[in-house]
């Protein structure tokens, strides 16, 4: 990736479109926002694979981010995350969530990343 120096941040060309990011989100994605997002999307990815080993497949997962802590008297840094998956499917098990969840976090790049700097909250609620 190359990232190019606009007037109100920086851009990047990507096989999907221009990804423009910027501090002001009236020009763009905010840096925050993209981290809260690589991690929300990479948990989601893991768990929807997790739950298809399960053999529990998901119809869908929506995944609704209920809390972004920051610390304003540290760069106003992303403290914690809290991440609360809504899964549809007819095959879901409530007994066997608890260990998908436990191998989302383990197996989750972005989650693993930031595992000794931000916490993260996953919670979740089955739609049949």
């Amino acid at each position: 990736m190359k990232f190019e120096m606009t007037e109100n941040g920086f851009e990047t060309a990507t096989a999907f479109g221009q990804l423009t990011i910027s501090g002001n989100e009236e020009y763009g994605f905010r840096p925050y926002q993209l981290l809260v997002s690589s991690v929300a999307v990479c948990s989601g990815g893991v768990l929807r694979n997790i739950l298809e080993k399960m053999r529990m497949p998901a119809d869908n997962i929506t995944i609704e981010v209920k809390e972004v802590r920051r610390n304003a008297e540290i760069a106003n840094r992303v403290e914690k995350i809290h991440l609360h998956f809504i899964i549809e499917g007819q095959k879901i098990d409530e007994p066997k969530m608890e260990k998908a969840f436990e191998l989302t976090m383990k197996n989750c790049s972005m989650v693993q990343s930031v595992i000794d700097s931000i916490e993260i909250i996953e919670t979740y609620e089955i739609k049949a």
